[in-house]
């Protein structure tokens, strides 16, 4: 099914939300977290994060080294009335590094939680994508990372009705700390295109011009110049991004069913959400 010419959609089990979009304003502090060798990477990031007094934030992965890297792509509905499901679980060795990634750090059942989409390569070298296991994957080495500590607001996992996955949504968590800077914290609901609606929040929230920070997935991706990746479901990660009162550019990798991945900038106006798409907007101003 498709909503508008060039946009594919996708059909979810549930009745969908007259509210397509989640947001919450916060400060975004610029962060360089640690992580630790030994520790799960889901453990290291939220002790990472809580010695600079942070429960969430977001970091933008670079050579990350990992004793064990297990992780999954993503897979056709598997028939019990979801729309997309995961692939088994790959696992890759000591010498596994995480080339670039982008993890969300919020709560599930008041516990710390990440979401992490990324590149990774294993001892063979050979690249792959998907969606981190976040507590079978095993930090190999300390390492600094570059990010974003929330303040006056957090993501935590709620039960959707519409896709009945558990997903992150964005809640007010008390007075933003000051300093840092303006932000917006939104997830995005299915069958809209990606950059559409993120220009419509910053608009909508006058955020002038913001740079792009994310992960998600995509029906499909189709990039500006490229081929496309014809998978229903794609997983993807924001590999650069910006706001304006032009529009959203937006550039990404993704990956599909059988475990290409690709890079580009998106096409305008032909990427919906396919699931869930989680963002963190951080203002100029």
């Amino acid at each position: 099914m498709r909503d508008a010419p060039g946009l594919q959609a996708i059909r979810h089990p549930g009745p969908a939300s007259a509210e397509r979009a989640s947001v919450v304003a916060c400060r975004a502090h610029p962060v360089t977290v640690t992580l630790r060798a030994g520790q799960s990477f889901g453990d290291a990031l939220a002790d990472g994060f809580a010695a600079l007094g942070f429960s969430a934030g977001y970091l933008r992965l670079e050579a990350v080294p990992m004793r064990r890297l297990c992780f999954v792509q993503p897979a056709p509905a598997p028939g019990d009335g979801h729309a997309a499901w995961y692939s088994a679980t790959v696992t890759l060795g000591a010498g596994a590094v995480i080339r670039t990634g982008g993890v969300h750090l919020g709560l599930r059942d008041g516990q710390p939680f990440t979401h992490c989409h990324g590149i990774w390569a294993g001892p063979d070298g050979v690249g792959r994508m998907g969606h981190l296991l976040p507590q079978d994957s095993i930090v190999g080495a300390d390492c600094a990372v570059a990010g974003w500590g929330i303040s006056g607001a957090r993501l935590e996992v709620a039960e959707d009705p519409e896709t009945r996955f558990a997903l992150f949504r964005p809640r007010a968590d008390g007075d933003p700390r000051s300093g840092g800077g303006r932000a917006l914290l939104c997830s995005l609901r299915p069958n809209q295109d990606l950059g559409q609606a993120t220009a419509a929040l910053a608009a909508r929230h006058d955020m002038g011009s913001a740079r792009i920070e994310g992960i998600g997935s995509l029906v499909g991706t189709q990039f500006a110049d490229g081929p496309m990746l014809e998978s229903y479901a794609t997983e993807m990660l924001v590999t650069e991004g910006r706001v304006t009162g032009a529009g959203a550019r937006i550039s990404a990798a993704s990956v599909g069913f059988d475990g290409r991945f690709a890079q580009g900038r998106l096409a305008a106006g032909r990427n919906a959400v396919c699931v869930t798409v989680e963002l963190l907007l951080i203002g100029d101003r």
